[in-house]
């Protein structure tokens, strides 16, 4: 499979598995009456970890960690998606001389990589806390890996999105400049009179 195919499979992969999950965990996760999985992503201490288990009550917990468990994928299809849509825009800046765009090319696209990678850790350390292991230091450790993902797959995403804006607006200026200016009436009979 060549780079385009391998993106259409990865999109395709990621807007599936961004739709099936929050349908099926996150409502099931508020029907328990307890928060959302970004919450637990980001409840950092022991405390605040401790409370939403017991909000989500046995089946929410079965719930989330199922959600965790299927998150590995997502990671794969987003991680990968976006890695290959960065480079695929970087070799399109260095093609048509876009310096910024190519010389940012150099590392952005593997934030998409690296994002996925603190997913993957974040995931380790909820499934812990979820297991009643892990202490105080498990829910910090993945708010942590948790806002460092967050902040590698947005810069990620700007990148590819940066990149889309300037093919369509280069695309924009070379079509107006193509387009040749139109002739006016007075034009056109000052040229009839001079071929008679």
């Amino acid at each position: 499979m060549n780079r385009k195919q391998w993106l259409v499979l990865l999109g395709i992969a990621m807007v599936a598995l961004t739709i099936v999950p929050f349908i099926v965990f996150e409502k099931r996760l508020e029907h328990t009456g307890g928060p959302g999985i970004l919450a637990f992503e980001f409840a950092a201490t022991k405390a605040r970890a401790s409370q939403i288990l017991a909000e989500w009550g046995p089946k929410g917990r079965h719930t989330a960690r199922l959600s965790l468990i299927v998150d590995y994928a997502y990671m794969i299809s987003y991680g990968g998606f976006f890695t290959l849509a960065g480079l695929a825009t970087r070799d399109l800046a260095r093609t048509r001389d876009w310096r910024r765009l190519a010389t940012a090319g150099v590392i952005v696209p593997f934030f998409a990589t690296a994002a996925a990678l603190f997913d993957a850790t974040e995931n380790v350390f909820l499934l812990l806390v979820l297991g009643g292991h892990g202490g105080a230091h498990a829910p910090l450790i993945a708010t942590i890996c948790s806002s460092i993902k967050f902040t590698l797959i947005t810069i990620a995403i700007a990148y590819v999105v940066w990149g889309l804006v300037w093919r369509a607006a280069t695309a924009t200026r070379v079509k107006l400049t193509s387009t040749p200016a139109p002739t006016t009436a007075g034009e056109n009979s000052t040229k009839t009179r001079r071929l008679t």
